[in-house]
C-alpha cells in the first residue's frame, strides 16, 4: 500500500515523502479514502498512531480541491483540547501545504496568551482553522471570522475535550456551522460521554478501531514504593539526589500540587519547574526546552503532560500522585522508555485511610495485566499498613464519580443539542 493507491494528490504524496514518510499506517490506509470521499469517519486511534496525517492530508486536498471561499472565512475546523496539540497539528498541516499548487491560510487560536496577534492574523482570513474551543469563541464574539462556509469539522482527541470540560464550548460552537458538513471524530478512548457525543455528530460513519501498539513494559521497569502521603516529598527528594537522574518527570493531581512540590524541591538545591495547563505557551515552551537542554533536573506536571509530549532520553517517570485511570497510567509511563531505550516508572503508594492509593494502584495492575512488587525506602517506611479496601472516594473505574457524571451529562446535552439544531439549520 502507498499514498498515491489512497487517491492523494501527487503534490501531497510528494510532501509525505519529504517528511521521511514512505507507506501509510494503519489508521491512513483507512480513513484517507473515506475523507477524501466526503464521509464522517469515527477513529479509535491512539498518539503516534499517525492520526494527524490521517486527517491532515486529505483534509488539504479537499480545501484545495474545491477553492478559495469568496470571503475567505474557514472551510476546515480541527478542535484541539490543548495549546500544544494546536501548535503540533498547525505544523503538520502547514509542512504539507507547502507542496500544494495554491497557498492556503492556516490560522492557530490558543488560549494563555494574547487574543490580539491572532486577531491580527485573521485580518486576511483562512482556509483552515485550528483552535482550542474557548479561544475560538473568544475570536468569533470579537468579529474575527465566521463558521458557516466550514464543510470539514475534526475534533481531534475527543476524550481530552470533555475531560477538560469543553462541552459546553462544542454545544455553543455547534450552533454556528452549516449543517451540511463532514465530521471527524478522533478518539484515544470510547467513554460514555464521547459515544453520546458521537452518536450526535456524525452521519453513518466509518468506524475505525486501531489497536493501539502494546506499550513496550519490558523496556520500562515499573517499581511501586510504599510511603505515607506527608513523606512523599522528601522521599521523592532522597531519590533524585540518590540515583542522580539527569532529568526527571513527575505527574501529580492539581496546579496547585505542580507548583507546591517543584517549590520544595527548588529550595533544597534541586532544580525543578512546574508544567500546568494555566501556564501561557511561552512559559510551557520555554519550560520543556529548559529541561531538554539540561538546565532543569525536574519537570513536576499534571496530566497536561501525559500525551503527546516527547521528552528525548528521560530515564524516569514518577507518579507522585496516582492518575485517575488505568488508561492515563499507560500515557503516563509511556514518557520513557521510548526509541529503543530503557526507562524506570515509580509510583508513589499509601496504605492511609484517606488517600488508600494501594486499591486504586490494584486496579491499574489489574487492567495492565501486570503485577508491580511493593517496596519500601530505609527510612520512609510507611507508618499504615496497606489495604484493599477503597478511600471515601472509591476507585476510577468502579464507580463513576461526581465529576464523570456531570461530564457524561454535558456531553449528552451537546450530543441532544447537535440533534435538535438540524431542523432549524435546514430551515435557515
Amino acid at each position: 500500500m502507498s499514498f498515491a493507491s489512497l487517491g492523494l494528490m501527487p503534490a501531497l504524496v510528494h510532501a509525505v515523502r519529504e517528511q521521511g514518510y514512505h507507506a501509510p499506517t494503519a489508521i491512513q490506509t483507512a480513513a484517507i479514502p473515506t475523507i477524501l470521499g466526503g464521509g464522517d469517519v469515527l477513529g479509535l486511534a491512539q498518539t503516534g498512531s499517525g492520526k494527524t496525517a490521517a486527517y491532515a492530508l486529505p483534509l488539504l486536498q479537499r480545501v484545495w480541491e474545491q477553492g478559495a471561499d469568496a470571503a475567505r472565512q474557514p472551510r476546515a475546523l480541527v478542535l484541539v483540547p490543548t495549546r500544544e496539540l494546536v501548535s503540533q497539528v498547525g505544523e503538520a498541516l502547514r509542512e504539507f501545504a507547502q507542496a500544494l499548487p495554491a497557498r492556503l491560510r492556516i490560522a492557530l487560536a490558543f488560549g494563555g496568551v494574547s487574543i490580539n496577534p491572532q486577531l491580527m492574523g485573521l485580518r486576511g482570513g483562512c482556509d483552515v482553522m485550528v483552535a482550542t474551543p474557548g479561544r475560538l469563541l473568544d475570536l468569533i464574539e470579537h468579529n474575527a471570522l465566521r463558521l458557516g462556509a466550514v464543510h470539514t469539522l475534526v475534533l481531534d482527541e475527543a476524550d481530552r475535550l470533555l475531560d477538560l470540560g469543553f462541552a459546553d464550548e462544542l454545544n455553543r460552537l455547534l450552533a454556528l456551522l452549516p449543517q451540511r458538513r463532514q465530521n471527524l471524530f478522533f478518539s484515544a478512548t470510547f467513554a460514555p460521554a464521547v459515544e453520546a457525543l458521537a452518536n450526535g455528530l456524525l452521519r453513518a460513519p466509518a468506524r475505525i478501531a486501531i489497536a493501539p501498539e502494546p506499550l513496550r513494559t519490558e523496556a520500562i521497569q515499573q517499581r511501586a514504593i510504599v510511603v505515607d502521603a506527608a513523606k512523599r516529598t522528601p522521599l521523592l527528594r532522597h531519590l533524585l539526589q540518590q540515583e542522580a537522574w539527569p532529568r526527571a518527570l513527575v505527574f501529580v493531581a492539581t496546579k496547585y500540587a505542580t507548583e507546591h512540590v517543584s517549590d520544595k524541591l527548588w529550595a533544597h538545591g534541586i532544580k525543578a519547574a512546574a508544567l500546568h495547563g494555566e501556564l501561557s505557551q511561552g512559559a510551557r515552551t520555554r519550560v520543556l526546552q529548559a529541561l531538554k537542554d539540561g538546565e532543569l533536573q525536574v519537570l513536576v506536571a499534571t496530566d497536561v503532560a501525559a500525551r503527546g509530549l516527547d521528552i528525548p532520553e528521560l530515564p524516569v517517570v514518577l507518579n507522585y500522585d496516582l492518575p485517575r485511570s488505568a488508561a492515563d497510567y499507560l500515557h503516563r509511563i509511556g514518557r520513557t522508555g521510548r526509541a529503543g531505550a530503557s526507562g524506570q516508572a515509580l509510583s508513589f503508594i499509601s496504605g492511609e485511610t484517606v488517600t488508600n492509593s494501594e486499591a486504586h494502584f490494584r486496579l491499574i495492575e489489574k487492567r495492565q495485566g501486570q503485577r508491580v512488587a511493593r517496596e519500601q525506602i530505609a527510612g520512609f517506611e510507611p507508618a499504615a499498613a496497606l489495604s484493599a479496601e477503597p478511600g471515601p472516594g472509591g476507585i476510577k473505574g468502579r464507580r463513576k464519580s461526581k465529576k464523570d457524571k456531570l461530564r457524561e451529562a454535558a456531553a449528552a446535552a451537546a450530543a441532544a443539542a447537535a440533534d435538535g439544531l438540524q431542523p432549524l439549520l435546514a430551515s435557515k
